[in-house]
């Protein structure tokens, strides 16, 4: 039987078992991936069973299926049958599984100190029976004492479980079939491997020479994925599969770039070439890098954009088989403390000085789409608490009037809603308009609007994604023109204030977040709902901004 026995495996960080399953030969062209690698959401053993299980007879099925689907043999036609499960010795085990010290050192030998996934004191325990000692007592009463107690076990578990992980993938990598007494043997070497660069890497942190130094390192696995993929290939792939999930145009647009940077800077495309060190080299050259106004590049730019963007992309490269390791994995940035001298949000002054400016703006040369948004964004911040992006891409159906309970009247109510661009929830809400904006005529401006698009000018294809951004750069501008405090941002600062002064007017937390799309921050407040007339009566609650 060819690796039957494979079980949930715990991530070393976030402590949620995965699941990580070799795809047969015969069915690896029809699935597209060497190796199925999915999380099972869950942190708890039993349940991380429950559901590997299930989702293995899932698997299974669905390879049945893929091979049901084949055309059968023409008469005389050779099949390509499976081949049979090999045996390895330990030698030709130990030979696969050489790499793993070279790689291990080198993913922690700038901070030794800090590896804590593998624990050198529980090696001895890997792949024995759990068993302890008989213990006499002086009553002549005998027990048995555990050798390891029920963490240490789970830990030992977690580690044989990993190393089998590894030794699939290197495995699959090297396209050998092989049986189940042989797969425990390459998990068993580089259970070896990973405790002898363990030592080094503990003999290093407490100042001691290093015995066996990896500058003359052994190359990783000595194979390479079925097909060599270059760094543009792989974040288009990359795509490929996390358009489906939802993410974002944008995220697509930022991983891009950075992984286009990457490789102007190393100077070429080939994924597999690229090293821990290569990383570090443009994470230190991103950092010295700077903006169009001079400042540097924020280390949390560079921590949460760029390497983010590796990590994921190159580790979408390792579980779906066209890398051998992630070389961005363990590269981060210090976290720097920002010196803050204010509060985030416009003061008083600050706020009313830009409401000012926006209800005496001028039209000048500028789009009538650009004046409108300058002259009314502003204001629709002040009393939504919206991110500047939910407003500048409204559209003409996403206000509109609506009967609620306790207003004869009725309530006009802005949709904010993924259907008119980006919202970072992915979901769409409903805030109702404030008394003022209504006296200021903001309703009769949206009926009057000649296109579908209240602020924007799509391009040629019909796309918002670089006006939006466009004029999202121009309100900044003149925000700052007004406002020049780098201590608070000049389009989020109105979120910022929103809330201040929705606490302050007696609004309760969870509907101001409904009100602006914030999650919610405890499993209570999950249930039910705001309901439109309570934050129509939220709304209302806000003082009139008097400029």
């Amino acid at each position: 039987m060819v690796l039957a026995m494979s079980r949930p495996s715990r991530h070393p960080k976030t402590g949620i078992f995965w699941l990580r399953k070799r795809v047969p030969s015969d069915v690896v062209a029809r699935v597209g991936r060497a190796i199925e690698y999915f999380s099972l959401q869950t942190r708890d053993p039993g349940e991380a069973k429950k559901r590997h299980a299930e989702a293995l007879a899932r698997l299974e099925a669905r390879w049945a299926e893929l091979r049901r689907g084949e055309p059968a043999a023409g008469p005389g036609a050779t099949t390509d049958a499976s081949p049979s499960p090999r045996s390895l010795s330990e030698r030709e085990a130990g030979e696969r599984a050489g790499w793993m010290y070279a790689h291990w050192l080198r993913l922690h030998r700038e901070n030794p100190s800090q590896q804590r996934f593998w624990p050198t004191d529980l090696y001895r325990h890997l792949w024995r029976s759990p068993g302890g000692r008989i213990e006499h007592h002086e009553d002549g009463r005998a027990s048995v004492r555990a050798a390891l107690g029920f963490a240490e076990a789970e830990k030992v578990a977690e580690l044989e479980a990993w190393c089998r992980d590894q030794a699939e993938t290197v495995l699959s990598l090297h396209d050998v079939e092989a049986d189940e007494t042989s797969a425990v043997r390459v998990a068993k070497a580089i259970a070896a491997q990973v405790q002898r660069a363990s030592l080094s890497l503990a003999a290093l942190a407490h100042g001691e020479p290093d015995a066996a130094p990896a500058t003359a390192r052994t190359p990783t696995p000595s194979v390479k994925p079925a097909k060599a993929i270059g760094l543009i290939e792989l974040v288009e792939a990359w795509w490929r599969e996390a358009e489906r999930t939802g993410k974002s145009e944008s995220t697509r647009e930022s991983y891009t770039n950075t992984v286009k940077q990457l490789v102007a800077f190393l100077k070429h495309d080939e994924a597999h070439r690229v090293t821990v060190d290569d990383v570090r080299r443009f994470k230190d050259y991103r950092l010295a890098t700077r903006k169009p106004n001079g400042q540097l590049l924020s280390p949390t730019t560079v921590k949460n954009s760029d390497l983010a963007a590796l990590k994921s992309v190159f580790g979408w490269g390792v579980a779906n088989g066209r890398l051998i390791d992630n070389p961005a994995i363990d590269v981060t940035v210090a976290r720097v403390s920002k010196v803050r001298l204010r509060e985030r949000e416009f003061t008083a002054e600050e706020a009313r000085r830009l409401l000012k400016a926006a209800s005496g703006l001028e039209r000048g040369k500028e789009l009538p789409q650009t004046h409108a948004a300058k002259r009314w964004i502003p204001w629709v911040l002040a009393f939504t608490g919206a991110r500047v992006g939910e407003i500048a891409q409204l559209r003409r159906q996403d206000l509109r009037w609506v009967e609620v309970e306790g207003y004869s009247e009725g309530v006009w109510v802005l949709r904010i809603t993924p259907e008119a661009g980006r919202v970072k929830t992915k979901q769409a809400r409903e805030v109702p308009l404030h008394p003022q904006l209504i006296e200021m005529g903001f309703p009769n401006f949206v009926a009057g609007a000649t296109g579908e698009r209240l602020f924007l000018v799509p391009d040629a294809k019909g796309g918002i994604a670089g006006p939006l951004r466009g004029l999202k750069n121009r309100l900044g501008e003149a925000a700052r023109e007004l406002v020049d405090d780098p201590g608070v941002s000049p389009n989020h600062s109105w979120r910022h204030r929103f809330r201040t002064v929705a606490t302050e007017a007696g609004v309760s937390g969870n509907v101001i977040d409904a009100i602006c799309g914030w999650s919610s921050k405890s499993v209570g407040e999950r249930y039910g709902s705001v309901s439109l007339r309570a934050r129509a009566n939220a709304i209302a609650r806000l003082p009139r901004i008097e400029i």
